[in-house]
């Protein structure tokens, strides 16, 4: 049996994926116990034991996930997107050839995952393993739905080596080749991934745990991470608030210098043009959800139901690479 990317989240055994139950071998426990992890039918497996959740219910909630869902799957953030899956394709495009293609499988992490927006994209980019992350058990039935739904999930995928072959039409076909997705409830701060299994780590709007990604990551692996730019979402904080704090993007970046090196910055800004319904979705999905006074919120809302709201999503995208030791 080969070894396996997972670790159980209890012992920290090897654990084997399977379709109906996960189990570890117990082999690191005390008393060999093996403990098991049942698949749920939409397809993901919580990997998220009692003694490391914070709340009953953590992670985003079931009306915040549909929320963004919406806002997302209109478009907003797709120039976002687009340059993930860029940045993505070109990393991992680095060292092949047609004549040689790279044979090291290509295994991602895309942690705070949430409900899949860009890892449904990301898991067309040439990567051979995407495992998608979050605490969030509903943002991970979302997922997993979608995922299985497009035959994406890892026990959906055909193992064997891809035919290639003349259509009847005499052209030779190419497939684009889509990563087997393993949606996990888990904490990032307590990854069940086996040390230095990863090719490439992505936290979109999650959090940053230098320490916890370079373990898990190869030596000369990748991050890369996506941030709110200076002046995100800027005349929605003005109404919002009465004192806007600007977003510090490179607040983090000096913690993870005793791991990684940063290798490129990328910034992208684009216009957006809200009707009431699509702004309440994008408070929803946000902080400001919470956070602004209720009177606040409502004059906003108001205010974009005679005419679109208009305002403008900054991002600031960062690859690293993490320094060998």
């Amino acid at each position: 049996m080969p070894v396996s990317l997972f670790t159980c989240p209890i012992c920290y055994s090897p654990l084997q994926p399977a379709k109906d139950t996960w189990r570890c071998d117990g082999s690191l426990h005390p008393k060999q116990t093996s403990h098991p992890f049942d698949m749920a039918r939409q397809g993901y497996v919580n990997l998220l034991p009692v003694q490391q959740k914070k709340s009953k219910a953590p992670g985003d909630s079931q009306q915040s996930i549909d929320a963004r869902q919406r806002f997302l799957d209109a478009g907003y953030y797709e120039p976002l997107q687009a340059l993930i899956c860029q940045q993505l394709t070109q990393l991992l495009g680095q060292g092949k050839t047609a004549a040689e293609p790279s044979k090291k499988p290509v295994r991602w992490l895309d942690i705070g995952c949430g409900e899949g927006y860009y890892t449904q994209a990301m898991a067309q980019t040439g990567m051979d393993t995407l495992i998608a992350a979050d605490i969030s058990k509903p943002a991970l039935a979302s997922l997993a739905k979608v995922s299985k739904a497009a035959k994406y999930l890892w026990y959906q995928q055909d193992k064997e080596v891809e035919k290639t072959g003349i259509e009847k039409t005499g052209i030779e076909k190419t497939e684009t080749k889509t990563a087997a997705i393993y949606p996990l409830v888990t904490s990032a701060a307590h990854l069940p991934l086996r040390a230095h299994s990863m090719t490439g780590i992505s936290s979109i709007f999650s959090p940053i745990l230098p320490e916890a990604f370079a373990t898990v990551l190869k030596d000369d692996g990748y991050l890369l991470i996506a941030k709110p730019d200076i002046g995100h979402l800027a005349s929605i904080r003005e109404a919002l608030f009465d004192s806007v704090r600007e977003h510090d993007s490179e607040k983090f970046l000096p913690t993870l210098a005793p791991y990684f090196e940063l290798v490129d910055t990328h910034n992208i800004s684009t216009s957006l043009s809200l009707s009431a319904g699509a702004l309440a979705d994008l408070l929803t999905m946000t902080p400001y959800a919470y956070r602004a006074r209720a009177e606040n919120r409502q004059a906003l809302l108001a205010s974009a139901e005679t005419a679109p709201f208009m305002t403008e999503a900054k991002f600031v995208v960062y690859v690293l690479k993490k320094l060998t030791t």
